[in-house]
């Protein structure tokens, strides 16, 4: 009996996305909370986000060595037993053995990206895949609205409640639990489409990615083109790492002295506008093509940055001006990341298309790693204020570099 996509696609997908925005912004805030200092808390953070800059360089085996299927929920597994892990162990203040289980789900979790988009379109004809992608992205989007909003919602409730140790261990024990059960679902609910003759042969697959990179470097234009991937996203990529902790911070450190649950709801808000500002930003390029809305949408991620500097000037605590300014700043973003999506779209064109794809998200991953690096050393040394307008400093090379791709796109 055919199982319905609707059985397994929209359970894939917000286990794609719950270990990856756990990794990459619930760590951040975590750790904030457990009072480590900025410059290691965005430091580490980068860094165990790295196996999703390299996971070109394995991907290719994931083919080789197993069926995609068989990766899918063997990492599922893995991904619930590490969060486990972090839910009793990195509420204690085992900083170093809670960075080793992040690392690891996020090894597991770029690993699960590879083989969940490939089971995906191995699994379904084309007219299908076409048909579940709206499913597809809408329940990964569920994924961020949970672990962005929800979890920080249901932290902060449980903190008034007990204390943040055991509030961060309830929460993470949710998500290994969500995990656990997707995993167990996808057992009996995925169905098994890869025959041994249809996977890839290893010999000669070295030979094979080789030349997918070496086709990769040798487009026309590709020095320009790297550079847009690291420098494009620069102010975000500060932003990222001291958002949170901005808002955790105490008024007379600079920040806002709000409480989680209220990063929760107001990051809720300012997601929901993101992902808004996503669908509008597509139907602008569509209609204006990639070359008139690229320079529009770089002022759109760039410029609302400054709510950050208006509030560390002035501190305001009053819900409906955090919304609003979060909102507003989300809402560019959501447009000005559809410009960098649809470059490297148009990068990716051609021969190996699907990986050349993958090698840019690569680029454009290590243009958030770096620079998230160093965030918290340069927060500590000027201050809050002081690292919000060096963010709006920023904005310029992202606005030039996108000029200049402007001019020969």
């Amino acid at each position: 009996m055919k199982i319905s996509p609707w059985l397994w696609v929209p359970s894939l997908y917000l286990a794609e996305g719950i270990p990856y925005f756990l990794v990459t912004s619930i760590s951040v805030t975590l750790f904030a909370q457990l009072g480590v200092p900025n410059s290691e808390m965005a430091l580490f953070t980068s860094l165990i986000a790295f196996p999703w800059v390299f996971k070109p360089l394995w991907s290719p085996f994931v083919d080789v060595l197993r069926t995609k299927r068989w990766w899918v929920l063997t990492m599922q597994a893995l991904m619930a037993v590490a969060t486990g892990l972090l839910a009793w162990l990195a509420p204690q203040g085992h900083f170093t053995t809670a960075l080793i289980l992040f690392t690891i789900t996020a090894f597991c979790s770029a690993t699960h990206d590879i083989a969940a988009d490939g089971y995906y379109m191995l699994a379904l004809s084309e007219h299908d895949q076409a048909a579940y992608v709206g499913l597809r992205s809408t329940f990964y989007r569920i994924a961020n609205i949970f672990c962005q909003s929800v979890l920080l919602m249901l932290v902060g409730w449980l903190q008034k409640r007990t204390d943040v140790s055991t509030s961060w261990t309830y929460a993470l024990l949710l998500c290994s639990g969500i995990l656990a059960v997707i995993a167990v679902w996808h057992v009996w609910q995925m169905p098994s489409v890869e025959a041994k003759g249809e996977r890839q042969k290893a010999k000669g697959i070295l030979r094979e990615v080789g030349m997918v990179w070496a086709d990769f470097f040798r487009k026309p234009g590709i020095v320009l083109a790297l550079c847009f991937m690291l420098i494009y996203r620069l102010p975000e990529a500060l932003l990222l790492k001291l958002c949170n902790p901005f808002f955790l911070a105490a008024r007379e450190q600079g920040g806002l002295g709000i409480t989680v649950d209220t990063i929760g709801e107001v990051t809720g808000i300012g997601v929901i506008l993101m992902l808004l500002g996503g669908i509008g930003g597509g139907i602008w390029a569509s209609r204006t093509g990639l070359k008139k809305a690229i320079i529009p949408m770089a002022l759109c991620l760039t410029l609302p940055c400054i709510v950050y500097v208006y509030f560390a000037q002035f501190q305001p605590t009053a819900f409906w001006i955090l919304a609003l300014c979060v909102g507003f700043e989300q809402m560019g973003y959501g447009l000005g990341y559809t410009a960098c999506m649809l470059y490297m779209i148009h990068v990716a064109d051609g021969a190996h298309k699907t990986a050349h794809f993958s090698i840019c998200t690569a680029f454009m991953f290590l243009g958030l790693m770096l620079p998230g690096m160093i965030a918290g050393y340069i927060q500590e040394a000027v201050g809050y204020l002081g690292f919000f307008w060096i963010v709006m400093v920023c904005c310029v090379p992202s606005i030039i570099v996108t000029y200049l791709v402007y001019r020969k796109l």
